[in-house]
C-alpha cells in the first residue's frame, strides 16, 4: 500500500474531510489531497506529523512495515526495507482464497504475516 493509500485509509478511520485533517495539522487542504494522490510527497515534517497524528510509524507510512506500531528489525537497513516493500508489492495482486478476492482487512493480515515469514528469512540469510 502506498503513502497516499494509507495517508487516505487513516483519514477516513478517523472521520475527518480533507479540510477538517488540515486544520488539525496545519496543512492545507490541497496538499493533503495531492499527497492522497501521490501527487506529492510530503516534507520530512509533514510526514512526522502524520506519524504522530494518527498514532503510527514513519515505516508504516512509507510502506515499509505493515505494522502500524512495528517497525523494521534495528538490523534492517535501507535496501532489507526496500526489499520488503518490493516483497509485498509483488505478491499483493496475488492474495486470493479460492479464486475470491479477499477483503482489504484480510490482505493486510496476509501482508503482515508475509512481512514476519520475510523479516525471519532476512534474519537468517544474514546469520549463514
Amino acid at each position: 500500500m502506498d503513502l497516499g493509500t494509507r495517508l487516505k485509509q487513516l483519514r477516513n478511520e478517523k472521520g475527518l474531510t480533507q479540510e477538517e485533517l488540515g486544520k488539525k495539522i496545519n496543512v492545507s487542504k490541497a496538499s493533503i489531497s495531492l499527497y492522497e494522490k501521490n501527487m506529492r510527497e510530503p516534507s520530512r515534517e509533514s510526514l512526522l506529523t502524520f506519524a504522530n497524528y494518527f498514532d503510527v510509524t514513519t515505516d508504516y507510512l512509507l510502506g515499509n512495515t505493515t505494522s502500524r506500531q512495528g517497525k523494521a528489525p534495528d538490523w534492517a537497513d535501507e535496501q532489507d526495507k526496500n526489499d520488503l516493500k518490493k516483497f509485498l508489492e509483488e505478491n499483493e495482486n496475488s492474495m486470493t482464497y479460492g479464486g475470491e478476492n479477499l477483503t482489504d482487512e484480510e490482505r493486510e493480515q496476509v501482508k503482515h504475516v508475509l512481512e514476519g515469514v520475510f523479516w525471519k528469512h532476512q534474519r537468517n540469510y544474514r546469520n549463514k
